[in-house]
C-alpha cells in the first residue's frame, strides 16, 4: 500500500493517456485562458472538441481574445470532470490544465468538420437540436482556433481518493513535480517545518 500521505502534494496523481482521452472526450466545457496587452489574465468557458491531440473552439473574431491570441498565441485550457452532462463514476474525476499554443482557422473544410464535431458532440441523441447548433455556429463572423497543448497540468481525483485511502499503489502514482519536490519543501523550511 502506498504510506506517502501528504494533501498539499499533488502532482504525483497524473492520468493515464486513455483516461485524459476520456476526460477530453466526454466533458463538454473548457475554459479558454489568455493574456490582455497590459498583462491581465482572463478566461472564458467554451464548449470544445478533442480531436488529434489538440482542444478545437470556436468564437466570433471579433472577440477581443482573437486579437490577444493573434499577439501572444500562448494560451492555457482547462477541462474539468465537472463538465461532464451527467455524472458518470466510470469516467475519470478531475482536471487538467492543458499549457499550449493556439492557431486561427477561418477555411470552409475546417468550419464544417468542426461544426459537426461540436454540435454532434452536444447533441449526441437528437438530431433536430444538432442540425439547429451546427446552423447556429454557421457564422461569416466565427473563427477556430485549434490550441496544441506543449504541457499539461493534471490532478486526478479518483486515483487521489484511492491514494488517502491507502488502496492506491506506489507505482500508480506519478512522479514528484518540481513544485512538489522541491519549491514545498524550501516553503517549509522558511516555516520551521520538517521536509516532507
Amino acid at each position: 500500500m502506498a504510506q506517502t500521505l501528504d494533501h498539499e502534494i499533488v502532482s504525483i496523481y497524473p492520468f493515464t493517456d486513455e483516461e485524459v482521452d476520456q476526460l477530453m472526450n466526454n466533458s463538454n466545457e473548457c475554459v479558454l485562458m489568455w493574456a490582455t496587452k497590459d498583462g491581465w489574465p482572463v478566461g472564458v468557458t467554451h464548449a470544445f472538441v478533442w480531436h488529434d491531440g489538440k482542444i478545437w473552439i470556436t468564437f466570433a473574431s471579433h472577440r477581443h481574445r482573437t486579437v490577444a491570441i493573434k499577439r501572444d498565441n500562448r494560451v492555457s485550457v482547462n477541462v474539468s470532470s465537472c463538465g461532464y452532462p451527467q455524472r458518470d463514476e466510470t469516467l475519470p474525476g478531475g482536471a487538467i490544465t492543458f499549457k499550449g499554443t493556439g492557431e486561427f482557422f477561418d477555411d470552409e473544410d475546417t468550419k464544417k468538420w468542426f461544426y459537426g464535431a461540436l454540435s454532434k458532440k452536444l447533441n449526441p441523441d437528437n438530431s433536430a437540436g444538432e442540425e439547429f447548433f451546427y446552423n447556429l455556429l454557421d457564422s461569416p463572423l466565427r473563427t477556430i482556433l485549434a490550441v496544441t497543448p506543449v504541457k499539461k497540468i493534471m490532478y486526478n481525483g479518483a486515483m487521489a481518493g484511492r491514494h488517502m485511502a491507502g488502496t492506491a499503489t506506489e507505482e500508480e502514482l506519478g512522479e514528484r513535480l518540481e513544485s512538489d519536490a522541491k519549491r514545498m519543501n524550501a516553503e517549509r523550511k522558511k516555516l520551521g517545518l520538517d521536509e516532507r
